[in-house]
Protein backbone atom coordinates (compact mmCIF):
# COMPACT_ATOMS: atom_id res chain seq x y z
CA UNK A 1 0.00 0.00 0.00
CA UNK A 2 1.16 3.42 -1.19
CA UNK A 3 0.13 6.56 0.90
CA UNK A 4 0.05 9.94 0.31
CA UNK A 5 -1.40 12.87 1.80
CA UNK A 6 -3.57 15.47 -0.38
CA UNK A 7 -6.27 17.66 -1.01
CA UNK A 8 -9.46 17.08 -2.97
CA UNK A 9 -11.33 19.98 -5.15
CA UNK A 10 -15.24 20.30 -4.95
CA UNK A 11 -17.44 18.80 -7.33
CA UNK A 12 -17.90 22.24 -8.66
CA UNK A 13 -14.18 22.61 -9.80
CA UNK A 14 -13.95 19.51 -10.98
CA UNK A 15 -17.02 20.10 -13.12
CA UNK A 16 -14.94 22.81 -14.51
CA UNK A 17 -12.00 20.59 -15.81
CA UNK A 18 -14.56 17.97 -16.89
CA UNK A 19 -15.95 20.68 -19.12
CA UNK A 20 -12.62 21.67 -19.84
CA UNK A 21 -11.60 18.72 -21.13
CA UNK A 22 -14.31 17.51 -23.33
CA UNK A 23 -14.06 14.21 -24.17
CA UNK A 24 -10.28 13.79 -23.95
CA UNK A 25 -8.55 11.32 -26.05
CA UNK A 26 -4.80 11.50 -27.48
CA UNK A 27 -2.99 8.73 -29.07
CA UNK A 28 -0.94 6.90 -25.98
CA UNK A 29 -2.94 8.67 -23.38
CA UNK A 30 -3.95 6.95 -20.05
CA UNK A 31 -6.29 9.77 -18.95
CA UNK A 32 -6.75 9.87 -14.88
CA UNK A 33 -10.48 9.39 -13.80
CA UNK A 34 -11.98 12.30 -12.72
CA UNK A 35 -12.70 10.37 -9.10
CA UNK A 36 -9.00 10.14 -8.71
CA UNK A 37 -8.10 13.88 -9.20
CA UNK A 38 -6.30 15.28 -6.24
CA UNK A 39 -3.52 17.84 -5.75
CA UNK A 40 -1.02 15.82 -3.61
CA UNK A 41 0.45 17.54 -0.67
CA UNK A 42 3.20 14.83 0.64
CA UNK A 43 4.41 11.32 -0.90
CA UNK A 44 5.10 8.42 1.60
CA UNK A 45 5.47 5.65 0.02
CA UNK A 46 4.93 2.31 1.51
CA UNK A 47 4.08 3.39 4.98
CA UNK A 48 1.90 1.70 7.79
CA UNK A 49 -1.38 3.77 7.90
CA UNK A 50 -2.05 4.33 11.57
CA UNK A 51 1.84 5.66 12.21
CA UNK A 52 1.61 8.19 9.35
CA UNK A 53 -1.82 9.36 10.03
CA UNK A 54 -0.77 10.17 13.82
CA UNK A 55 2.08 11.82 12.50
CA UNK A 56 0.08 13.76 9.81
CA UNK A 57 -2.54 14.83 12.33
CA UNK A 58 0.37 16.24 14.33
CA UNK A 59 1.87 17.81 11.46
CA UNK A 60 -1.36 19.50 10.02
CA UNK A 61 -2.60 20.51 13.31
CA UNK A 62 -2.98 24.05 13.70
CA UNK A 63 -3.21 24.42 9.72
CA UNK A 64 -5.70 26.93 8.26
CA UNK A 65 -8.06 26.82 5.08
CA UNK A 66 -6.42 27.37 1.85
CA UNK A 67 -7.90 29.61 -1.18
CA UNK A 68 -7.07 27.46 -4.51
CA UNK A 69 -7.47 27.59 -7.88
CA UNK A 70 -6.86 25.31 -10.47
CA UNK A 71 -5.04 27.14 -13.45
CA UNK A 72 -3.18 26.43 -16.84
CA UNK A 73 -1.84 22.79 -17.99
CA UNK A 74 1.91 22.05 -18.29
CA UNK A 75 3.62 18.39 -18.12
CA UNK A 76 6.78 16.46 -16.42
CA UNK A 77 8.00 13.90 -18.53
CA UNK A 78 4.84 11.87 -19.63
CA UNK A 79 2.26 13.83 -17.59
CA UNK A 80 0.08 16.45 -18.31
CA UNK A 81 -1.26 18.61 -15.62
CA UNK A 82 -3.16 21.80 -14.19
CA UNK A 83 -1.03 24.12 -12.07
CA UNK A 84 -2.48 24.79 -8.73
CA UNK A 85 -2.03 28.43 -7.16
CA UNK A 86 -2.89 29.69 -3.56
CA UNK A 87 -1.23 31.38 -0.99
CA UNK A 88 -0.18 29.27 2.02
CA UNK A 89 -0.59 26.37 0.26
CA UNK A 90 3.55 25.31 -0.58
CA UNK A 91 3.60 25.84 3.11
CA UNK A 92 1.18 23.17 4.04
CA UNK A 93 2.72 20.58 1.79
CA UNK A 94 5.88 21.47 3.53
CA UNK A 95 4.41 20.49 6.82
CA UNK A 96 2.42 17.37 4.95
CA UNK A 97 6.32 16.23 4.01
CA UNK A 98 6.45 17.32 0.51
CA UNK A 99 10.47 17.52 -0.62
CA UNK A 100 11.32 14.68 1.37
CA UNK A 101 12.15 13.13 -1.77
CA UNK A 102 14.66 15.57 -2.56
CA UNK A 103 12.64 17.35 -5.36
CA UNK A 104 11.03 20.83 -4.87
CA UNK A 105 7.10 20.73 -4.33
CA UNK A 106 5.12 21.57 -7.78
CA UNK A 107 1.33 21.71 -6.81
CA UNK A 108 -0.53 20.07 -9.28
CA UNK A 109 -3.39 17.74 -10.45
CA UNK A 110 -2.63 15.02 -12.79
CA UNK A 111 -4.68 14.98 -15.95
CA UNK A 112 -3.20 12.35 -17.81
CA UNK A 113 0.22 10.06 -18.25
CA UNK A 114 1.68 9.81 -22.16
CA UNK A 115 5.15 8.00 -23.14
CA UNK A 116 7.79 10.31 -22.38
CA UNK A 117 9.69 9.26 -25.44
CA UNK A 118 7.10 11.63 -26.93
CA UNK A 119 7.41 15.12 -25.01
CA UNK A 120 5.40 16.89 -27.45
CA UNK A 121 2.11 14.54 -27.39
CA UNK A 122 0.73 17.02 -24.85
CA UNK A 123 1.45 19.98 -26.42
CA UNK A 124 -2.09 20.63 -28.19
CA UNK A 125 -3.44 20.38 -24.46
CA UNK A 126 -1.02 22.75 -22.79
CA UNK A 127 -2.36 25.31 -25.78
CA UNK A 128 -6.20 23.85 -25.01
CA UNK A 129 -5.50 24.38 -21.26
CA UNK A 130 -3.67 27.30 -21.56
CA UNK A 131 -6.26 29.54 -20.44
CA UNK A 132 -8.15 27.88 -18.03
CA UNK A 133 -8.97 29.19 -14.31
CA UNK A 134 -11.44 27.37 -12.21
CA UNK A 135 -13.04 29.24 -9.74
CA UNK A 136 -11.83 29.78 -6.49
CA UNK A 137 -12.62 27.24 -3.59
CA UNK A 138 -11.43 26.78 -0.08
CA UNK A 139 -9.68 23.81 1.07
CA UNK A 140 -11.06 23.44 4.24
CA UNK A 141 -10.14 19.04 4.79
CA UNK A 142 -6.97 17.48 3.54
CA UNK A 143 -6.87 13.61 3.71
CA UNK A 144 -4.31 10.95 4.00
CA UNK A 145 -4.85 7.85 0.61
CA UNK A 146 -3.57 5.06 -0.17
CA UNK A 147 -2.88 3.83 -3.76
CA UNK A 148 -3.21 0.17 -4.09
CA UNK A 149 -2.85 -1.80 -7.99
CA UNK A 150 -5.61 -4.17 -8.58
CA UNK A 151 -5.61 -5.90 -11.96
CA UNK A 152 -3.16 -3.52 -12.99
CA UNK A 153 -5.06 -0.17 -12.51
CA UNK A 154 -4.32 1.62 -9.00
CA UNK A 155 -7.48 2.66 -6.86
CA UNK A 156 -7.09 5.55 -4.77
CA UNK A 157 -8.72 5.19 -0.96
CA UNK A 158 -9.46 7.54 1.61
CA UNK A 159 -8.07 6.82 4.86
CA UNK A 160 -8.13 9.49 6.83
CA UNK A 161 -9.36 13.46 6.75
CA UNK A 162 -7.93 16.40 8.74
CA UNK A 163 -9.70 19.54 8.97
CA UNK A 164 -7.76 22.59 8.44
CA UNK A 165 -9.75 24.81 10.50
CA UNK A 166 -7.30 27.23 12.54
CA UNK A 167 -8.60 30.69 12.10
CA UNK A 168 -6.83 33.19 9.31
CA UNK A 169 -5.00 35.93 10.40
Amino acid sequence: MTLFSALIPPDRVLDQVAAALGTPGGEGFRWSPREDWHVTLGFYGADDPAGRGDWLAGRLAGAGPLDLRLEKAATFPGVLWLSVSGTGLHELALRAGAESEGRPYVAHLTLARFPRDRPDAASAWEERLAGFTSETWTATEAVLMSSDREQGVSRYRVIRSYALNHARD
